[in-house]
C-alpha cells in the first residue's frame, strides 16, 4: 500500500540499503510496497513463498524482491537476496508513514506532571496522562488517551498507540512497541480464601520489558506480587495475550494471539508459543520450545522441541465416538495389564 506521505526511493538506494543484487533501473523510483497481484509501477512486491510463485509472471510492479534462483522467472525489474522476507521487513519500516513523520509534541489537553522527567523530541497526544515521577526518553510518543504511571519509565525510541495503559512501577526498555488496549502493570491475580470469601493480596511488584518488545492491542501483563514480571529483549506478542504475575519471558520468544500464562512460570528463550496456548502455574519451559496452538502444558518442559496437545477438528459424529473411548483407555489399560499378566504366567 501507498501512503500519500510515503516516502520515496530509486531501486538503487534499496538496493545498498538491502545489500541486494539489482538487476535492472537504479534510477527508478519506488514509493510503497504491494503483493505481487497488486502491485502497480511504483511499488515494490516481494517472492518470499513459493505458494505465490504463480503471481510471478503477471506482475506490474516496479520491482520484486527474491531469491537469485527464481530471477530468471521474473518479468521486472528484481532485487536478489538470500532472505526476501526479511528484506520485506526492512522495507515495510522505511515506507511507514508513522516512521517518517515529525513529533507532534506535547499536546494542550495532556496532563504531565511537574515531577515527570521528558527527554528530546518527546509526544504526547490529546488527552494522555503522564503521573508523577515517570520518565520517557528521547523520541518517546505517547498516544492519545494513554496512560504512564507514577514512577514508570519508558526508553527511548519507544511509541505508545492510543489508549495504553502503563501502571505505576513498570519499566520499559527502548524501542517498545505497545498497541492500543494493552495494560501493563495492573494487578494479578492474587487472593486469599477463609473459607467463606476471598481477600485481595497487594501485588507488591511490578514489570519489567526489555528492549524491542512489542505487545499487541488487548494484552495484559500483570505485575509480580513481590518480585518483578520480567519480558526478555525482542520478544513479541500478539494481541488478546494473558501474563500473569510474576512470570518470566525469555528474550526473542514470541506469543501468538489469545495465549495465556499463569503466574510464576518460566519461558526460556527462542521459543514460540501458538495461538490459543495455555501454560499453567509454576512451569518451566526451557529455551528452544515450540508448543503448537490450542495446546495446554501442565508439566515443565525441559528439552527443546515441538510439542502439541489435543484434537484437531473432525466431524462431530466422529468426534462424540472419540471422547466415549477416551473414556474407556483406562479400563482398557487395566484389563491390558492383566492380560500380559495372565500370559506370561502361563
Amino acid at each position: 500500500m501507498t501512503h500519500p506521505d510515503s516516502p520515496t526511493f530509486t531501486l538503487g538506494e534499496l538496493a545498498e540499503r538491502l545489500d541486494a543484487h539489482l538487476i535492472g533501473d537504479a534510477g527508478r523510483r519506488v514509493s510503497g510496497l504491494a503483493t505481487l497481484r497488486d502491485a502497480g509501477p511504483e511499488q515494490v512486491a516481494f517472492l518470499a513463498n513459493r505458494a505465490y510463485l504463480k503471481d510471478l509472471p503477471g506482475t506490474r510492479a516496479a520491482a520484486v524482491l527474491l531469491s537469485p534462483e527464481l530471477g530468471e522467472e521474473c518479468p521486472v525489474d528484481r532485487l536478489e537476496l538470500a532472505n526476501p522476507y526479511l528484506a520485506y521487513a526492512a522495507l515495510s519500516r522505511l515506507f511507514d508513514p508513522l516512521a517518517s513523520r515529525a513529533p507532534a509534541g506535547i499536546h494542550p489537553s495532556a496532563v504531565v506532571a511537574k515531577s515527570a522527567r521528558l527527554g528530546e523530541r518527546v509526544e504526547v497526544g490529546p488527552q494522555a496522562v503522564i503521573e508523577a515521577g515517570a520518565t520517557l526518553g528521547d523520541d518517546v510518543v505517547i498516544g492519545p488517551g494513554c496512560v504512564v504511571g507514577a514512577d514508570s519509565g519508558i526508553g527511548a525510541g519507544s511509541r505508545l498507540h492510543a489508549n495504553v495503559t502503563i501502571c505505576h512501577g513498570v519499566m520499559i526498555g527502548e524501542r517498545a512497541i505497545l498497541h492500543s488496549g494493552c495494560v501493563i502493570g495492573g494487578d494479578g491475580f492474587g487472593f486469599a480464601h477463609d473459607g467463606a470469601g476471598w481477600h485481595k493480596i497487594a501485588q507488591l511488584g511490578g514489570v519489567v520489558l526489555g528492549d524491542d518488545v512489542e505487545v499487541g492491542s488487548c494484552s495484559s501483563i500483570d505485575r509480580g506480587a513481590l518480585g518483578d514480571t520480567v519480558i526478555g529483549n525482542g520478544v513479541k506478542i500478539d494481541s488478546q495475550v494473558q501474563i500473569a504475575h510474576n512470570v518470566q519471558i525469555g528474550d526473542h520468544s514470541a506469543l501468538a494471539g489469545c495465549v495465556g500464562i499463569a503466574g510464576s512460570t518460566r519461558v526460556g528463550k527462542h521459543c514460540m508459543l501458538g495461538g490459543g496456548v495455555g501454560l499453567s502455574g509454576h512451569l518451566t519451559i526451557c529455551d528452544g520450545v515450540q508448543v503448537t496452538g490450542m495446546s495446554l502444558v501442565t508439566n515443565s518442559i525441559l528439552e527443546p522441541g515441538v510439542y502439541s496437545s489435543g484434537t484437531g477438528a473432525m466431524k462431530n459424529a466422529q468426534w462424540r465416538k472419540n471422547a466415549v473411548r477416551f473414556k474407556q483407555l483406562d479400563d482398557l489399560a487395566k484389563r491390558l495389564v492383566r492380560l500380559e499378566k495372565s500370559g506370561r504366567g502361563g
